[in-house]
């Protein structure tokens, strides 16, 4: 059985009783990064072992792993942070499991883009998510007029080298809407500040953005 499991976001007891049951009772546990996962083990008294998997080793990783769950033992997927799957490499191992039929459930629990979209205060009922930009400027600014007639809110998710040029073509191209930009979602430092693409931009540009982002853009 390939469980998907969910882990927290940030604080470390944001994590179901289920989720520690099945990492503690898996043969393997397959890890984004196997660091960050240890942290999260060991703080619950997990010693299951763990191995990594991740962008630059997904195809060769994911046939061992496949190996594995064929000879009928039970592996635990998990991401850095979140649900497997959502915007990480975890997605190719599910694939593997679907194609070869290997029997999947998923254990679910904490995902940044629904912890900020409510969090935002931004209509709720109808919402995309688009996951990362591109990050070369004439794609990203390509798939950002994609947007001009969308209605919903928007979810995406944006890295601290990458904001503030993100917020500038936001603005140019959405006609400076508001944005929920949510920091650290569920950290010490967590920090949500609410205002116009523009005004945004001018701050983070006077102040050097740090740490993981979710931008919530107002439609």
């Amino acid at each position: 059985m390939l469980y998907i499991v969910s882990t927290p976001i940030g604080n470390l007891q944001d994590i179901t009783l289920r989720a520690i049951e099945t990492l503690r009772q898996v043969d393997l546990i397959a890890a984004e990064d196997t660091r960050r996962t240890r942290i999260l083990t060991t703080h619950h008294h997990i010693d299951t072992p763990t191995t990594s998997y991740f962008e630059h080793n997904q195809f060769k990783k994911g046939e061992y792993l496949l190996k594995i769950l064929k000879e009928g033992k039970d592996i635990a997927l998990v991401t850095d942070a979140g649900t497997p799957g959502i915007s990480d490499p975890g997605y190719h191992l599910i694939q593997l499991a679907k194609d070869h039929d290997i029997p999947m459930t998923v254990v679910p629990g904490p995902t940044a883009l629904i912890a900020a979209l409510t969090l935002s205060g931004l209509p709720c009922h109808h919402f995309v998510f688009e996951g990362f930009l591109p990050a070369k400027p004439s794609a990203r600014r390509k798939r950002l007029e994609q947007w001009r007639e969308e209605e919903r809110t928007i979810i995406i998710y944006e890295s601290p080298y990458r904001l503030t040029k993100t917020l500038k073509d936001i603005e140019d191209i959405l006609g400076d809407p508001t944005v929920v930009c949510i920091r650290e979602l569920t950290k010490k430092f967590e920090e949500v500040q609410r205002a116009t693409a523009g005004t945004l931009h001018q701050h983070f540009s006077a102040h050097p953005p740090r740490g993981e982002f979710v931008l919530i853009i107002d439609r």
